[in-house]
């Protein structure tokens, strides 16, 4: 079965050099707050209450600028698709109602305008982002290309970091509170073993070490522990070279005159990627 677009209107959310509000084209309304439920697919888990307190200041005095959007949910009942911190700002600042954009949509264009207008905020944690690449790749069978031309990213970018969700749970709240960065989580999915990912993460958090600084750890716990005779001579370089063309992981092992090249795959669109640019 083919699968579907992202939604109808998507436009109006996405970075295409028109400076236009959310949904400048439809009829703006007031809803009351108290019949807005929240949005079961919002991506973005943490707010930020300095700044959700400021804007909540800027509501009581200027009230809300920019229409939410909602869609119906039962008679007189609705539920957010975009603009979560607009509601609470108004809740907080004690307003009974939102101006709202009302639009019809089902479940899956609710959840992709939810994603989508999430995605493309520069300030979305980078675990946040993950989980949402992730779940528009899985749930509805977006492909990297597809969600990169959507919100203005690289491909390259979106597969790296929709990676993230492979992590153990302990170093995605590392990455999410800010004890290491996305270049550490990145450096972290080369190590194989879960038990290994997690004594790297935890050293690299404590000592605050750097990228590099990781990522030398990291080489260093994934040397082949073989009990065969092989040659000592390294292909680091070599294999840093073959990565950064072929972006993945790649691993180069050799016995006597011997030896195997190693392309590390992460999904089945990441395998034809691959054969594509070998078979090119």
């Amino acid at each position: 079965m083919e699968k579907k677009a992202l939604g109808k209107g998507l436009e109006a959310l996405l970075p295409d050099n028109r400076p236009k509000p959310l949904a400048p084209t439809q009829d703006v309304v007031q809803v009351a707050l108290d019949r807005i439920q929240p949005n079961p697919y919002q991506p973005r888990t943490q707010f930020d209450p300095v700044e959700l307190a400021e804007l909540t200041a800027s509501v009581k005095l200027n009230g809300v600028l920019q229409p939410v959007l909602v869609r119906r949910k039962a008679e007189g009942i609705y539920e957010l698709i975009a603009g979560e911190r607009r509601y609470r700002a108004a809740k907080q600042a004690g307003l009974a109602t939102i101006p709202a954009v009302v639009r019809n949509s089902n479940d899956e264009q609710a959840m992709e305008l939810a994603l989508v207008e999430n995605i493309q905020r520069s300030d979305l944690n980078p675990m946040d982002a993950a989980r949402a690449y992730y779940r528009l790749s899985r749930e509805f069978g977006c492909t990297h290309d597809t969600i990169a031309q959507r919100v203005g990213k690289d491909r390259s970018s979106i597969a790296n970091l929709a990676r993230l969700v492979n992590l153990p749970k302990e170093i995605q709240d590392l990455v999410e509170s800010g004890a290491l960065s996305t270049g550490h989580a990145k450096v972290l999915l080369g190590i194989t073993e879960a038990a290994e990912q997690l004594r790297v993460a935890r050293l690299a958090a404590s000592s605050q070490l750097s990228v590099r600084e990781t990522e030398a750890l990291a080489i260093g716990s994934t040397k082949p522990r073989r009990t065969m005779k092989r040659s000592a001579r390294t292909f680091t370089d070599l294999e840093e070279r073959l990565q950064r063309r072929l972006g993945t992981k790649v691993s180069i092992a050799r016995t006597g005159k011997h030896g195997r090249i190693m392309l590390h795959f992460f999904s089945d669109e990441e395998l034809t990627r691959l054969a594509d640019l070998l078979l090119a």
